[in-house]
């Protein structure tokens, strides 16, 4: 057999090639490894979906989550569904297969995205419920709302005070009372809670629901449509109180179905010195209403500062994409039909004409939006 010897030289430079080659590979992999660690979390794509831009605190409510995700380095999808459920659902299986890391929703109808659901917890994709509970699936980690139920207190409580209830009042008050969409988890919690301080006053006859309309399912008001609250209003109006009768107060669980009852009794003469309105209650500080307020039209507004659930929400978010597990401050109340879902509640405020300069100390509205 015959040897083959490489000059020393060679064997030399072929040594030197070989180790050369070896470091370049290992810089090129140390390279790529140092920017996919530079890239982390902080560059993945959060998926935002809300419910709808016919409403003002929606639009602030994606404009904030948005911007604070930013702000950390996050890569964002917004999107608004104009309160369609196909078109809620075909934007999150869009986020899905673009690549979202983590999806923010605040659903429509809290049980029509179970499909979507199972789709992101078979891509590892967690899920944060944002202000409305997303009800019968396994796959919600975290929800950031306000304290629902309690929101349902202060408004049966303003109620009161506008009616100047007291436990000497005799009554009988004539009052009517209005609950969010169905499909709304919250819209439940809103109205037990009102009820919770209300149904004693109605036992006690110091409160009358002169239509006989009290259980929730007849007072909800689907999709939180004013056009929908104003005729139901308009029709309590003609068939109950057409004799001479006059309403005194109105449990309306948000400010669009406020306005919208407002303009169904000022078409039946209602904001006059003979005949002034109700007392109506309200929620989210909406302008309009915070505007009427002011004009002694609707009576209250419970004051739910979005900022504050953005914030919560995108450290939420930012927890979970860095492995962590994020603050909570309630894990027991929030059963989705499925499971207990970890939950950060914020306080609400009840905010009247007494108090609406909370609104700008808070930096929500500027003094002069208020004009």
């Amino acid at each position: 057999m015959t040897h083959v010897r490489f000059p020393r030289i060679a064997a030399a430079l072929l040594l030197a090639t070989t180790l050369a080659a070896c470091g370049s590979t290992q810089k090129t992999v140390d390279a790529e490894a140092s920017q996919s660690a530079a890239a982390g979390p902080a560059g993945s794509l959060v998926g935002v979906t809300m419910p709808t831009k016919s409403s003002e605190r929606w639009i602030s409510d994606g404009d904030n989550v948005k911007a604070e995700l930013e702000k950390l380095g996050y890569q964002v999808d917004l999107q608004y569904a104009e309160n369609d459920i196909p078109t809620q659902i075909n934007q999150i299986e869009n986020q899905i297969t673009k690549g979202a890391k983590l999806l923010i929703i605040a659903s429509i109808d809290g049980t029509a995205i179970t499909t979507q659901l199972q789709q992101a917890a078979d891509k590892k994709i967690p899920v944060i419920a944002y202000d409305r509970l997303i009800r019968n699936s396994p796959n919600v980690d975290y929800y950031a709302t306000f304290d629902n139920f309690k929101v349902g207190v202060q408004q049966a409580t303003s109620l009161l005070k506008g009616l100047k209830v007291d436990d000497s009042t005799k009554g009988p008050l004539n009052v009517e009372l209005f609950a969010g969409s169905p499909d709304d988890n919250n819209a439940t919690f809103f109205f037990n809670g009102a009820m919770s301080v209300l149904q004693p006053y109605i036992d006690k006859k110091v409160l009358n629901v002169k239509s006989g309309q009290t259980d929730f399912k007849t007072v909800a008001i689907l999709r939180w449509d004013p056009a929908t609250a104003q005729k139901r209003m308009e029709d309590i109006l003609t068939k109950t109180y057409s004799g001479g009768d006059h309403v005194d107060g109105v449990l309306s669980p948000y400010d669009g179905l406020s306005i919208g009852i407002l303009s169904a009794l000022k078409s039946n003469g209602y904001g006059t010195s003979e005949q002034p309105y109700p007392v109506v209650t309200g929620q989210d500080a909406e302008l309009a209403s915070v505007k009427s307020i002011l004009a002694d039209e609707q009576y209250s507004t419970i004051y739910k500062d979005t900022r504050q659930l953005a914030d919560v929400t995108v450290k939420m978010a930012d927890a979970v994409l860095k492995g962590g597990k994020p603050e909570v401050n309630n894990t027991t109340d929030y059963d989705n039909g499925n499971k207990v879902v970890p939950s950060y509640l914020l306080d609400p405020v009840i905010v009247d004409k007494s108090n609406t300069q909370t609104l700008v100390d808070s930096g929500y509205y500027e003094a002069s939006e208020l004009q």
